[in-house]
């Protein structure tokens, strides 16, 4: 996790959230990494081999778990940055509905030296980074607690996430869609098009082709967008050009696009999906 000295409100978070090391850095971010276990090895979330190992367990059908962090990992987290002179702390975390680290970290949170606000932001991956961001950027204007924590909470809100997986199988055995949505999904070749609804991950639409499956992923972020100040993450898991081409086409479709990030998802998410993610994460100003 990040080892930055503490500013008066401090900003954690957990890996799921996908930011850089160096963006972690650039804004005093601390991240509390979640945990993969590969064929009964424990790995830390957060790094470029554990993504790798990741992609290659799975396609040897090893045996693939995850762990949220202990609130004990919380706890110290607060204390150490309480120490290193944070007066508060916001703490934003993946959804709720498919994670237990957002209770984790309230558990932390009640016996923590200083005032913690745990926010649920109901998303995954970059739809949590963005939150997170606004989070920190409230921090460093000056806001309080109340005001960070309010910031990521509605940047949140108005963001979408929309993804396809090759098969919803991964989902269904960690228990992240139901077994009769994966069955029905899967059934007659259909392509699986999903979305973050209410928290949860939920089956969008189901179409015939990767091709046209990504396709329409490409026009529900163009939609959700409008022609405002957006910013958009495309991530995925082994399927690097997919994405870097979606990342193109998107580009030349919104003209108020801001920041545009393309990056490979982490172990613990792309344990629940499986090789050949593509998502699209759009996070209006």
């Amino acid at each position: 996790m990040s080892r930055a000295a503490a500013p008066r409100l401090a900003i954690v978070t957990d890996s799921t959230a996908h930011l850089p090391q160096a963006v972690l850095e650039r804004h005093g971010i601390t991240s509390v990494p979640l945990t993969v276990v590969l064929d009964g090895e424990a790995v830390e979330d957060g790094t470029e081999d554990a993504a790798r190992r990741l992609t290659q367990a799975l396609r040897q059908r090893q045996a693939v778990t995850t762990s949220r962090p202990s609130p004990a990992a919380f706890a110290e987290t607060y204390r150490r940055l309480a120490g290193a002179g944070a007066r508060a702390i916001v703490s934003v975390h993946l959804s709720s509905e498919i994670s237990g680290t957002h209770d984790a970290a309230l558990l932390a949170a009640r016996d923590a030296p200083v005032p913690v606000r745990v926010v649920d932001s109901r998303l995954i991956a970059m739809g949590l980074g963005f939150a997170v961001l606004s989070a920190a950027e409230a921090a460093e204007a000056g806001g309080t607690a109340d005001e960070a924590a309010a910031a990521a909470a509605k940047r949140a809100e108005g963001a979408a996430a929309f993804f396809y997986v090759d098969t919803l199988e991964h989902l269904r055995r960690g228990g992240r869609i139901g077994t009769a949505r994966a069955l029905f999904g899967s059934a007659l070749a259909v392509k699986p098009l999903l979305e973050m609804a209410e928290g949860r991950i939920e089956l969008r639409e189901k179409v015939r082709t990767a091709g046209r499956a990504i396709a329409r992923l490409e026009d529900l972020a163009v939609q959700h967008a409008g022609s405002g100040p957006v910013d958009i993450a495309v991530q995925h898991l082994a399927a690097g050009e997919r994405a870097a081409e979606l990342a193109e086409r998107l580009a030349a479709r919104l003209p108020g696009l801001g920041e545009l990030h393309v990056s490979e998802v982490g172990a613990v998410l792309g344990a629940h999906t499986g090789p050949g993610l593509l998502g699209a994460v759009v996070a209006p100003r």
